[in-house]
């Protein structure tokens, strides 16, 4: 395994983080399944991994619910006495904090989930510029110091998907050891993007990257035109995909959420050969002709991140934009039709968009959701 230091923290991490939003799990999103994610997690901290990400509401019901993975990972690093040994991140859920005592109270509360004295790196999670102000108002700044003060957390971060002006606002309004941003070689000018990324990592911040393989899609769906230009090397489309960030001097960890053996074994392999600046001048040419190649097909820029559900109408939203797009970029209507008839409920389809517009207030790419879901209709049908 590879490291690098976070930043101006000095603090040595693996250049691969484990995600612990994507846990495997036992039918339901927030029932994980503990002996696979065990397992998980046994093999890739035996082979260097130092970085475990989880937030309050992952592998929950919904976002305003404190989920299972904090309580989960609690749980693992205290049965094997390895709180020291890891670097431990969790975030504070932003759009629950009403009033100022709520940042104490849930701190605290993650503090017991997680069973420890000390979070090595705290969150403010999915910071966003309508909210914002309301949360400095709120003396968010201030309490960030002093939870540092009195120990209860190590170092400070957020993570945005909003765009650059306001991820460089956010930049300079505090002295932040690290952020968490989502980049990956077809978001270089989208959310944070290339200019934000850089202007972090001048700043002494250490970058901590999500959605590298956004949302598993630059792995699962590769139209013939990208399989072409790759004719000839021997390399998954994962494995391009993380070289072509670890290739990137200003990224410090890429996370990766996985939840197979296969997919771990995988990324720890790539992992070996992932020093920056490492890409041939004829593989970053290939780069470039591939994310022009995406660009050219992909129907809606979505990462499957969640935010978006649930949706009141019940509409599994991530997986009929993901369709959308299996549709656009294979080119193979008949077969993504079926897979979308038989993988969803019939209550999960596009079809059933009343229009709210809810998830769109709620989406972290800024996507005219409501207008996919049509093209989803008329794409596979009601």
């Amino acid at each position: 395994m590879l490291y690098h230091e976070l930043g101006s923290t000095g603090e040595k991490v693996s250049i691969l983080g484990f995600g612990c939003m994507r846990l495997p799990t036992r039918g339901h999103h927030d029932k994980i399944d503990e002996v696979k994610s065990s397992q998980l997690l046994d093999h890739a901290l035996e082979n260097g991994v130092n970085y475990l990400d989880t937030a309050y509401p992952y592998h929950g019901i919904s976002n305003s619910e404190g989920g299972n993975s904090e309580v989960f990972i609690g749980e693992y690093l205290h049965q094997r006495d390895m709180h020291s040994q890891i670097h431990l991140a969790t975030k504070l859920p932003t759009w629950l904090l009403q009033e100022p005592v709520d940042m104490d109270r849930f701190l605290n509360q993650q503090l017991k989930r997680l069973k420890t004295d000390q979070i090595d790196f705290y969150l403010l999670h999915s910071l966003k510029e309508k909210n914002w102000f309301r949360l400095e108002d709120l003396g968010i700044l201030d309490f960030l110091d002093s939870a540092v003060a009195d120990g209860r957390i190590k170092y400070t971060g957020f993570s945005s998907h909003d765009g650059t002006a306001f991820f460089k606002e956010v930049v300079d309004s505090y002295q932040w050891d690290m952020c968490q941003l989502q980049y990956n070689y077809l978001d270089e000018q989208i959310q944070v993007g290339k200019e934000g990324l850089e202007y972090a990592a001048e700043k002494g911040i250490g970058t901590v990257i999500m959605e590298p393989l956004k949302g598993g899609a630059l792995a699962n769906y590769v139209p013939p035109e990208v399989k072409k230009l790759w004719e000839g090397f021997n390399r998954t489309p994962a494995e391009w995909a993380f070289r072509y960030l670890w290739n990137i001097p200003q990224i410090h960890v890429v996370l990766s959420g996985m939840n197979t053996m296969e997919q771990l074994m995988e990324n720890l392999k790539i992992a070996e050969e992932g020093h920056p600046d490492s890409l041939s001048p004829q593989e970053n040419e290939v780069m470039q002709q591939v994310k022009q190649a995406y660009k050219d097909k992909i129907a809606v820029e979505c990462s499957a991140c969640g935010y978006c559900m649930p949706c009141p109408s019940g509409i599994n939203i991530p997986q009929c934009l993901s369709y959308l797009n299996q549709a656009a970029m294979l080119n193979d209507i008949s077969n993504i039709k079926s897979q979308y008839y038989f993988m969803l409920k019939d209550t999960e389809h596009a079809s059933k968009c009343l229009e709210c517009g809810l998830c769109e207030e709620m989406c972290s790419q800024k996507l005219p959701i409501r207008e996919k879901l049509k093209e989803v209709k008329e794409t596979l049908g009601d």
